[in-house]
């Protein structure tokens, strides 16, 4: 990368750091247990090495690294303000095993050795031509054997009505000094389209589809998403020949039920199969264009494993694997077990119909456990004790129910059984990265939040700030308790009672253990709670 391009780059990122924090579909158990799914096996994470091109302040990178203290992980970054932040962080929660470098990833060579994940989140897109080509060689010969790498990358078609839009930004915003007047005015200037495109304009659309997008996000990302010097979409096809030129195959997507055409309807099933020929490159190429896909999220390994990937789900793979959801019934009454058709809302908003008794109590179980996993033994356990159905016919029906459920994205999957609390102990215990994690007093500011067991960033609220802390494993309900109840006195924390703030030191107590109960219970179920 020329070096007046790598300087506007990096201070794009010094100057407005982009915000750093966990990304679900790039845990490194996620990449194992999808590459499982398709029938090639990886090294388990809790003693990988791991390297993470483009890592900003480590948000992504440090909770893997604080849930496997026996895995070391390396981030490099282009920005040292943002590496210099992951430090700190990295000092705060006193991780051995994680490295942050401000680094120019062009350069990592063989002396960095191999690595069994390699996660690209948020850069390939964002970035010269040969820097792309740095990362995809990267992948390649910094990638063991039986490894996997995760790159993310705009696309096409989607992008094509964004550039529009990343045009007329940059005609009026680019010119101008500071981040702030940039996006000012390119924040402007699409105002001013948007009142005087003409009603039947490709613009307009555009506008229509793009605004919402933009209204919607923070200044840090469309700073760098729409005003970056770079930004190169491309089509899948295009990316996928790319990797295969650097000894590179294509696996998967990290959000797997995109990859499967019977989501998307009979009138598109039957047509693409015929047309693809068993191709899944060309089918999911196929499937950008009907969806004007904008984004991707692709695992790749190397070549010579190619002949081992299999799209047809095996029923072995998923009987030696974790599951765990989340099921309401929508019309908010309880799961019946009985024949009776509920419909349910389910992880990522998906809405699934639950048929029979066997159906309702596997999701029964799953939601009961949640944020824990549950084996395909443990599953069909419980499914057998609600019922009292025999084992022959309820593992069909199970198996089944949990393949269309993988198809379509509405259950999570794992290799090993994540280390979820499957309920409140009488000793609570969060992770020591997540009890210091920065931010957490209330005088930090207004809002908080810390990666939980299922790689999430999960928002917290006055109360959860206050209790996590003190989750060592030991203290306490009572003593938790008692030290809210300080908090309140010190007037350091407000308790509101029939709208009113309660003071009254005999009622204080009885309220602050019921506090202490209701924050835990919902710690617990935003998995920042470890068995």
């Amino acid at each position: 990368m020329p070096d007046s391009l790598t300087s506007t780059l990096t201070s794009y990122y010094d100057e407005v750091p982009y915000e750093s924090h966990p990304f679900p579909q790039t845990a490194v158990e996620h990449l194992e247990a999808l590459a499982f799914l398709f029938g090639l096996e990886t090294p388990p994470p809790a003693k990988a090495r791991v390297l993470e091109l483009g890592c900003a302040a480590g948000g992504n990178l440090i909770p893997f690294a604080a849930r496997h203290p026996e895995a070391s992980a390396l981030g490099l970054d282009l920005s040292k303000v943002q590496v210099e932040q992951g430090l700190t962080a990295i000092s705060r929660a006193g991780l051995p095993n994680v490295e942050l470098r401000a680094f120019n990833l062009a350069e990592v060579d063989a002396s960095f050795g191999q690595f069994d994940y390699i996660i690209c989140h948020g850069v390939y897109s964002w970035v010269p031509g040969p820097v792309q080509e740095a990362i995809l060689r990267v992948c390649s010969e910094n990638l063991a054997p039986n490894g996997v790498a995760y790159v993310s990358y705009n696309v096409y078609p989607g992008w094509k009505a964004r550039e529009i839009v990343r045009d007329a930004m940059i005609l009026r915003g680019a010119p101008r000094d500071t981040p702030e007047e940039k996006l000012s005015y390119a924040r402007g200037m699409l105002e001013f389209l948007e009142q005087s495109a003409r009603p039947d304009s490709v613009l307009k659309k555009t506008l229509e589809e793009t605004m919402p997008i933009v209204r919607g996000s923070s200044g840090y990302y469309l700073l760098h998403e729409f005003l970056e010097p770079c930004n190169a979409p491309c089509y899948f096809k295009e990316f996928v020949a790319r990797a295969e030129a650097n000894g590179l195959s294509y696996l998967a997507d990290a959000e797997p039920s995109t990859m499967f055409v019977q989501n998307y309807g009979e009138k598109v099933r039957e047509p693409l199969l015929r047309e693809c020929g068993g191709s899944q490159i060309l089918m999911e190429q196929y499937l950008d264009f009907l969806v004007n896909r904008t984004f991707r999220q692709s695992l790749l390994v190397k070549q010579g494993r190619a002949a081992d990937i299999r799209y047809r789900l095996d029923p072995a793979r998923i009987r030696s694997l974790e599951f765990a959801g989340v099921f309401a019934a929508e019309d908010g009454t309880a799961l019946t077990l009985d024949a009776r058709e509920q419909s349910c809302n389910a992880l990522r908003n998906l809405k699934v119909t639950l048929r029979l008794p066997v159906h309702k109590a596997a999701a029964q179980a799953l939601d009961a456990n949640y944020p824990a996993s549950l084996s395909l033994e443990a599953l069909i356990a419980s499914v057998l004790a609600a019922t009292g159905e025999n084992r022959t016919s309820v593992e069909p029906i199970m198996m089944s129910m949990l393949e269309e459920l993988l198809i379509l994205g509405a259950v999570r999957i794992r290799r090993t059984p994540v280390r979820a609390a499957t309920q409140v102990s009488a000793l609570p215990l969060a992770l020591p990265s997540v009890r210091t994690a920065p931010g957490l007093a209330l005088s930090a500011g207004s809002s908080a939040t810390v990666c939980n067991q299922w790689h999430e960033s999960m928002g917290l609220s006055a109360l959860e700030r206050c209790l996590l802390p003190l989750l060592d494993g030991k203290h306490s309900h009572d003593m938790l308790a008692d030290y809210l109840a300080a908090e309140v006195r010190a007037d350091r924390l407000r308790f509101v009672h029939n709208d009113k703030p309660l003071t009254d030191p005999s009622a204080l107590k009885e309220f602050a253990l019921k506090q202490v109960e209701l924050g835990l219970s919902d710690l617990r179920r935003k998995a920042l709670l470890v068995a």
